[in-house]
């Protein structure tokens, strides 16, 4: 994170806190993995995958150390942050395991710890004790990285950002109340409460409009106006962009003065003290996005991806620890970006879900001008809630994919009832994405999207023989558990 970003005290305490976790984990070596996602990625669905699958000896054959056999105990035990909400892993296993539904969405921090012992794959290691990592795994809502960019911006640009993007696309519709009554308001007039209060409640209309099913844009800090928790109603949480006085003016006692007041505070209460407490102690980084959803929304939903993930990427520094940095200013030296839900298509195109978000990611990385060294891409399903088959239809073999459509589901009219399955093909993704970044890049008329049936499918049903309990089917969780934990591991 750029200097800028954070003041002396702030990098102190960010120092200090990296020094105590230093000092423990040469005691207990431990590995900081970060879990977040944007709208709707199943980022509890991920971690409670991850979990179950180490601790019931799931199918993990690109996960070398258990491949190998080289771990020899998994256990949870108690997280080191007692000030944190601990991720409730046996709720949510409960609900996708013996309730098949799928748990809610993240809406604050949470943290889990999973330790294994295991085998060094060096001889000469293992002619010492036997290894011991311990893995927390924070998790924390997507919206709430999306506001780190936030510490770099005063109110000024924040507002003429915020204000520019609402005027653009399908946005224009969606902000038309809350950009009718920021454009009357008098910045210069006396500070109002009831003018300020009215203001920020429709802008976080115009935020949870965006966010909804039937759009799923991706941009849309400040993230703890949708998720406010016990902020709500408070003065951090109470003001809106304005469109900007001119240079100069003197403002003091008026409404701009008292929303950049209030926009200060929320830097400095909510955003700063995620960065400074959680984001600045991760080691690694996995970023769930739901992909298939914004392509199947459009050019403007996936364009509004790719400006989400340029701004999630600004966040991070990939790139190795020297010793000294590692206490004093660790960083975030691997980051993998996941496209979720691939058990929604058939196999034949989840390599090209692969190469269309990486060429996301990469567009992503040059809009800012970073490296992409420590970063990695690819496409998973956590927990797999289809199997494939073949039908045939007029005379062809058609690919499909087979579950059970949850309560409500309609398929080309017919309303599901959550218990019967059904076979759907799901559509192809194209070999090459062209058509749709030359949408990206302002061609839209060139634009031709894919005709995906994108189904919300029930958690799988595990058969219990024996009482032996099974791991959850995944696709490629363990290349995901590979690349963030496998070299610590070795």
């Amino acid at each position: 994170m750029p200097p800028s970003l954070t003041s002396f005290t702030d990098d102190a305490l960010i120092a200090f806190d990296n020094l105590a976790d230093r000092a423990t984990s040469l005691v207990n070596p431990t590995i900081r993995l970060g879990v977040t996602g944007l709208s709707r990625s199943g980022k509890t669905v991920f971690i409670s995958s991850l979990v179950h699958n180490l601790l019931n000896g799931g199918r993990l054959p690109l996960f070398e150390p258990v491949q190998s056999g080289r771990v020899s105990a998994v256990r949870l035990e108690q997280q080191p942050d007692d000030a944190v909400p601990r991720f409730q892993y046996e709720d949510h296993i409960r609900a996708l395991v013996k309730d098949r539904i799928w748990p809610d969405s993240t809406r604050a921090i949470s943290e889990l710890r999973i330790t294994l012992e295991y085998q060094s794959a060096s001889g000469w290691n293992r002619l010492f004790s036997p290894g011991r990592l311990s893995i927390d795994i924070v998790d924390y809502p997507g919206e709430w990285l999306l506001d780190l960019p936030l510490l770099a911006k005063d109110y000024r640009t924040f507002s003429e950002e915020t204000l520019a993007l609402a005027e653009t696309g399908v946005r224009a519709e969606l902000s038309r109340d809350w950009l009718t009554m920021a454009r009357s308001a008098d910045v210069s007039a006396a500070a109002d409460e009831m003018r300020a209060r009215d203001l920020a409640i429709s802008f976080t209309d115009y935020l949870r409009a965006c966010k909804s099913d039937e759009r799923s844009l991706s941009t849309l800090p400040p993230g703890r106006f949708l998720l406010p928790g016990d902020l709500d109603g408070s003065p951090a949480l109470t003001f809106a962009p304005l469109v900007p006085p001119s240079e100069g003016s003197s403002l003091r006692g008026s409404l701009w003065a008292m929303m950049e007041r209030r926009y200060e505070a929320y830097k400095s209460v909510v955003v700063k003290p995620f960065f400074r407490e959680h984001f600045a102690r991760l080691d690694r980084q996995i970023v769930l996005i739901d992909a298939l959803q914004a392509i199947n929304r459009g050019p403007e939903t996936v364009q509004d991806l790719e400006r989400a993930l340029s701004d999630v990427l600004a966040c991070f520094r990939p790139g190795t620890n020297s010793f000294f940095s590692a206490f004093l200013g660790r960083r975030i030296d691997r980051v993998l970006v996941a496209a979720t839900k691939a058990d929604h298509l058939h196999h034949e195109s989840h390599d090209r879900l692969e190469i269309l978000t990486r060429r996301l990611v990469e567009r992503a990385i040059e809009r800012i001008g970073m490296s992409g060294a420590g970063i990695d891409v690819m496409a998973l399903a956590s927990i797999r809630a289809t199997r494939e088959a073949t039908v045939k239809n007029d005379g062809h073999m058609l690919p499909v994919i087979v579950g059970t459509p949850m309560d409500q589901e309609k398929i080309n009219g017919e309303v599901f009832d959550g218990l019967r399955k059904t076979a759907i093909f799901p559509g192809d993704l194209p070999d090459n994405p062209k058509w749709l970044f030359e949408a990206l890049d302002g061609s839209p008329d060139k634009a031709r999207l894919p005709d995906l049936n994108v189904v919300r499918f029930r958690p799988p049903q595990l058969d219990e023989t024996g009482g032996v309990t099974l791991s959850i089917p995944h696709i490629r969780l363990d290349r995901a558990m590979q690349f963030l934990l496998g070299d610590r591991l070795a």
